[in-house]
């Protein structure tokens, strides 16, 4: 073998690696352990999960990095619960409730009429507490320090809405959407829908496309010998 042919680099192993995300880990912290854990010297994510949710997030080493957009592009699945009654800040358990609402007027009947309302294309505007860019700032580095801004609406698509069972004022639902969907904004305009207020208190993503968590690994379990996607 030549000296040319010894001093070329190995090609890093292309691999697509399902993550549960648990509750509280950033998106980023999950990418740095899976990395370490798997030595990677490429490595990226196809979708973000804010701390407070968990579940399914797909990471892609060597070259599957160029598959991220495609990857991100596909339907989304996530399973969760509405409080409704009330409302936080952040549309979630980040912050804490700042204003109640009644709900003796709501019946199940409507909860079911608002999930249809709601599917199928939709307009909708982020939440304050989001990772969306204003005049170079993240929102909600804005949010956090007390301030407000105005963020634009965006079309988004609902395939499919099920609410899978109602203890109120928990209302607990499976929704199927395109990328780019906020399911805290969904939450908020649910509330506001049926003349209530409404917040999140807890999400999963269930599944990207054909990717699904029932065969993603905690980070933490994930390193050189263990079992990953690969092409």
């Amino acid at each position: 073998m030549s000296n040319n042919l010894k001093n070329q680099p190995v090609p890093e192993p292309a691999r697509v690696i399902l993550v549960d995300k648990p509750l509280g880990w950033t998106s980023f912290q999950a990418v740095k352990k899976v990395k370490y854990g798997i030595q990677a010297k490429k490595i990226g994510h196809a979708g973000t999960l804010d701390p407070l949710a968990t579940g399914l997030l797909i990471l892609c080493t060597g070259k599957m990095t160029k598959q991220i957009e495609g990857i991100q592009a596909q339907t989304k699945e996530y399973t969760g619960t509405f409080v409704l009654g009330s409302s936080t800040p952040s549309i979630d358990l980040e912050t804490e409730v700042d204003q109640t609402y009644p709900t003796t007027h709501i019946s199940p009947a409507d909860i079911l009429k608002a999930a249809i309302h709601f599917t199928g294309e939709i307009t909708q505007t982020p939440p304050l507490y989001s990772a969306v860019k204003i005049d170079g700032q993240r929102a909600y580095d804005i949010a956090r320090k007390g301030g407000d801004a105005i963020i634009k609406s965006r079309q988004v698509h609902i395939y499919d809405f099920e609410i899978t069972s109602i203890e109120m004022p928990n209302v607990h639902f499976r929704v199927s959407c395109s990328k780019g969907t906020y399911i805290r904004s969904l939450a908020r305009d649910f509330g506001l829908y049926l003349e209530s207020g409404a917040y999140l208190t807890n999400l999963r993503r269930t599944k990207i496309g054909d990717y699904c968590v029932e065969d993603a690994l905690h980070p933490k379990e994930i390193s050189v010998e263990s079992p990953t996607s690969s092409n």
